[in-house]
């Protein structure tokens, strides 16, 4: 096979390489650089000797990711407060020239609420998931991968399979969207009972800085306490910079991008961040606000906000 055509034949891959890549390690840059390195191990191999190459790739990606994902094991155990995946921001409207990331991000399992709960497996849990029940990899590859037996890859991707299954389930896009828009209403407004009628009784807030900027350090449990965190944020920070968020895509759905604010003379400054949500049942039930710059890289914008 010439390199032309080894070039092509990678590239229709690429967009499912990145959404394996993607769910196995929540991180856009983690990401990219699998699916490079896995190109690179493609060029060095003989082509002609693979008979499905997109399987071949998937299994690839995933040794690649694995080892990631422990490397972020030990790091996370250095992290201060809550760990979120990397959120990928696209554009309302779809661009003309679409990145690769935009595609990830049209699949129900991307979805922020998704994203989270598989962060909270083992690497070995989530690689057999992931790579099982999201891209039909046999448990006979899965094990090679673990370097385990095969019965301990369906245990693994078992236990996985039962917590994922508390995630809660994506909505239609157009209902996602007027909740979201429904509670943001109401946060301007500055009415408490505006705000707790916008969530859901059970309503979480999730921040990540890690230790950058102001945010949720634990997690925030219930509508009183979430509706009293965020009308406690714009009264600090000022309703209007606090607000002043371009609308976009999140992981495929309604989200806010916030370029920060410098402050002024009655309320500080805070930098930019990107804030994501949960719907269920026409209420917001999760908002997640990611403020580490370093989680930042997967804004994929046609124009600046």
């Amino acid at each position: 096979m010439g390199v032309a055509t080894l070039t092509d034949s990678f590239e229709e891959h690429r967009s499912h390489l990145l959404s394996a890549a993607y769910r196995l390690t929540g991180s856009v840059s983690d990401a990219e650089d699998a699916v490079q390195e896995a190109w690179l191990r493609l060029a060095d191999t003989d082509a002609d000797a693979i008979r499905d190459l997109r399987a071949w790739l998937t299994t690839v990606v995933g040794r690649i990711c694995l080892d990631r994902l422990r490397s972020a094991t030990s790091r996370r155990e250095r992290y201060i407060g809550q760990w979120l995946p990397e959120p990928i921001v696209t554009d309302v409207t779809p661009s003309r020239t679409p990145d690769p990331l935009e595609s990830v991000v049209r699949q129900e399992e991307n979805r922020m609420a998704a994203m989270v709960v598989l962060d909270t497996l083992s690497p070995d849990q989530r690689v057999a998931f992931v790579l099982h029940d999201g891209f039909a990899v046999p448990f006979g590859e899965i094990a090679d991968v673990l370097a385990v037996s095969v019965p301990a890859a369906r245990q693994l991707a078992s236990r996985a399979r039962r917590a994922v299954a508390d995630a809660p389930p994506p909505v239609p896009d157009a209902e996602h969207a007027e909740a979201v828009t429904r509670l943001v209403t109401a946060l301007a407004s500055g009415d408490l009972d505006a705000v707790l009628a916008a969530l859901h009784p059970q309503a979480i807030t999730i921040g990540d800085a890690n230790g950058t900027t102001r945010t949720a350090v634990n997690v925030i449990t219930g509508a009183d306490h979430t509706a009293r965190f965020f009308l406690g944020l714009a009264h600090r920070y000022g309703v209007e910079a606090f607000l002043a968020a371009t609308p976009v895509l999140v992981n495929g759905q309604l989200g806010f991008l916030s370029q920060g604010s410098p402050g002024d003379a009655t309320h500080p400054g805070f930098p930019g961040r990107v804030t994501a949500f949960t719907v269920r049942d026409g209420h917001v039930c999760a908002a997640y606000d990611i403020a580490n710059p370093e989680k930042l890289g997967g804004i994929r914008l046609s124009a600046p906000p």
